[in-house]
């Protein structure tokens, strides 16, 4: 009985380790590097997602984390075109 438990259990974490790999291998398909100006302060930032847009968006939110303060100057900045985009090899 216990060697059935202890079979149980490594293939409980072998299914699990599986669905976690299937559905996370999509999700840095997209790496970009984008270089933001705010109010004079530069700053650049990378990013991988599933989607380029999405990765194009956390790495301008990341690079304005770092340039605006306050929550008004994040948006402001968020909504400001940047000063560079680069597309860079996925995974």
């Amino acid at each position: 009985m216990k060697n059935r438990g202890v079979w149980i259990v490594v293939l409980f974490g072998a299914a699990f380790a599986a669905i976690m790999y299937n559905s996370t291998r999509g999700l840095s398909q997209y790496r970009v590097e984008v270089c933001m100006e705010y109010e004079g302060r530069g700053a650049c930032r990378t990013s991988s997602a599933a989607t380029g847009e999405k990765a194009r968006e956390t790495a301008t939110m990341n690079a304005c984390a770092l340039i605006a303060s306050g929550m008004s100057d994040s948006i402001k900045c968020q909504n400001t075109p940047p000063k560079k985009v680069t597309k860079l090899e996925g995974k």
